[in-house]
């Protein structure tokens, strides 16, 4: 196998997408930090399981059109920064195989080395030890493994050997893993993708994956409803989109003349659906000619609950409404937690995004919310250090001026959205923003999921600890006993507040015992506390 095909290729992206999701539950693992909210193998799975979404909807054989689609899939599914990562190390692979005129092994070694400038691109600090320098050895040691295997089986055996070979050494690049006993999730995600794309073309077996959908039953069509029909407005091609049921069919009506209905409305329209059987019929479609759509629906049977709307008003009335309630500054604030998320909703956020640990947002969720505000000019806060580059890939998808707040806890993204005035231009706002959070000091109270020791602390599992960032400050038993720890590690002399987000699980009687030691001990201070139902962390801490 010294040249790959479309069919190999297509195979080969499916088993490496296959291989990792099969496996992301052992690279959740390996997160280094001992609290519940590893999702490295989640995200970078989620990515490539966009990338697939996206190849499989390519409709050609044509390995530029199928490697392209493998791109922007995987930017649009990218979650995390593991999964960003992922994704610009494919953009590298599909950019340059793309342009080849055959794929040989040392077209792949080749696009390797591309993969490794890009990914190293898209990290303002690269660190070694992480997945960077995974692609960056494997890109290094493909050429001369190219240029002694023609065929791709031997090529990536070799290859997936140095690849190991590099990772075992992270945790000698970075203490971090080494305290923790792993190595980088990033660069076994990684390793997983390559493992699974020689899998796939050495014809060993991956396990199947059954996807969510393919077990969905799909309900019968009743008189209930045909919910919101989303035209495509700035595309319009026919006017009417046209809607009814066809019940009390004649006698004589079979299946086939259901079948003919389909194709008469395909001559006179697109987006035709017709759905049921000789007992009932759901039909839809977009024409110029709604009565001709009507016509032959009467051949069938009665009509009932009969809709057309026009379009093109529909279309001047949106573009109406747009020009009169646009903004000139949009905001997004992406948190965990319905109280979190109801605190941003009153501080007049545009629009909310769930996401946060163990749960990041893909690049397509934050584009989606992007697109629905009505403003040129658009603010981020991710709140999340895990989320800042997913949200900063957003601009490579759409006109909008896009602004990322490097906001990486909860709490500093609240107080930024305090400092957000209307009246400033973008530009003040972002500064102002970024500048009210300067001071503040936070903290979190989870527990810990394995034993380890890490920052000075023999951590138990089951244990409650205190982080502080991804630093460990607190460790004891009991969560109002780490959760005074913590308090105790931020406040310094020039401290007067703190403030509690208590998360789900966590009742208002535990609150208010810690809320009369935490006044007992720091007289004269502000102390107030919101319910945050955060998932995983019992507090989130700030001090200011």
């Amino acid at each position: 196998m010294k040249v790959l095909d479309s069919a190999k290729i297509l195979q080969m992206l499916d088993g490496g997408y296959r291989y990792l999701k099969a496996n992301k539950a052992m690279v959740d693992a390996l997160n280094v930090f001992p609290v519940p909210d590893g999702d490295t193998g989640t995200n970078m799975s989620l990515t490539m399981e966009s990338a697939i979404k996206e190849v499989k909807s390519v409709e050609t054989d044509d390995i530029r059109e199928i490697l392209t689609a493998y791109s922007r899939g995987a930017l649009k599914g990218a979650r995390g920064n593991s999964g960003v990562i992922l994704s610009q190390i494919i953009k590298g692979l599909a950019v340059v195989l793309s342009d080849e005129k055959s794929i040989t092994t040392k077209a792949f070694a080749n696009a390797l080395r591309h993969s490794r400038e890009i990914a190293y691109n898209a990290v303002t600090k690269p660190k070694e030890g992480t997945v960077l320098t995974v692609i960056r050895y494997l890109a290094e040691n493909a050429p001369s493994i190219a240029n002694k295997n023609a065929s791709f089986i031997n090529f990536f055996d070799q290859l997936i050997k140095k690849g190991e070979e590099i990772l075992q050494k992270t945790p000698d690049m970075l203490p971090v893993l080494k305290q923790a006993g792993v190595v980088d999730a990033g660069g076994k995600g990684l390793m997983c993708v390559l493992q699974g794309y020689y899998n796939a073309l050495a014809g060993v077996d991956i396990p199947e994956i059954i996807e969510e959908s393919e077990s969905a039953v799909v309900p019968a069509p009743t008189l209930d409803a045909f919910g919101n029909d989303e035209h495509d407005l700035d595309n319009i091609k026919y006017a009417y989109c046209t809607e009814y049921f066809v019940i009390n069919l004649k006698k004589h009506i079979t299946e086939e003349d259901v079948e003919k209905l389909r194709d008469k409305l395909m001559t006179i329209g697109d987006c035709v659906i017709v759905i049921g059987d000789v007992s009932l019929i759901k039909v839809h479609v977009h024409t110029n000619q709604p009565n001709r759509a009507l016509y032959y629906a009467l051949q069938l049977g009665e009509l009932d609950k009969v809709k057309i709307e026009n379009m093109l008003e529909q279309h001047r009335a949106l573009i109406r409404e747009k020009e009169n309630s646009k903004k000139e500054i949009g905001l997004i604030s992406i948190c965990a937690g319905e109280g979190i998320a109801n605190i941003f909703k009153e501080l007049t956020i545009d629009e909310v995004i769930e996401g946060g640990q163990t749960m990041n947002p893909s690049v397509e969720d934050i584009l989606n919310a992007v697109e629905k505000i009505n403003s040129d000019n658009i603010i981020i806060l991710p709140n999340n250090k895990n989320i800042i580059m997913a949200a900063e890939k957003v601009k490579e998808l759409t006109k909008k001026n896009i602004f990322v707040i490097p906001t990486v806890e909860v709490a500093q993204g609240i107080r930024a959205a305090f400092a957000f005035d209307i009246n400033q231009s973008v530009e003040d706002n972002v500064a102002e923003m970024i500048a009210s959070y300067e001071d503040l000091k936070c903290g979190q109270v989870t527990n810990a999921v394995r034993n380890t020791n890490l920052d000075g602390f023999e951590i138990s599992e089951g244990d409650i600890i205190g982080l502080d960032g991804k630093l460990i400050i607190a460790d004891s038993k009991s969560v109002e006993e780490t959760s005074l720890a913590v308090v105790e590690k931020l406040v310094d002399e020039w401290s007067e507040v703190i403030t509690l987000y208590y998360g789900e699980g966590v009742s208002k009687e535990d609150v208010e015992k810690l809320t009369a030691k935490l006044k007992e001990k720091y007289d004269g201070f502000d102390i107030v506390s919101y319910y945050g139902g955060q998932p995983h962390y019992y507090y989130l801490i700030s001090v200011e």
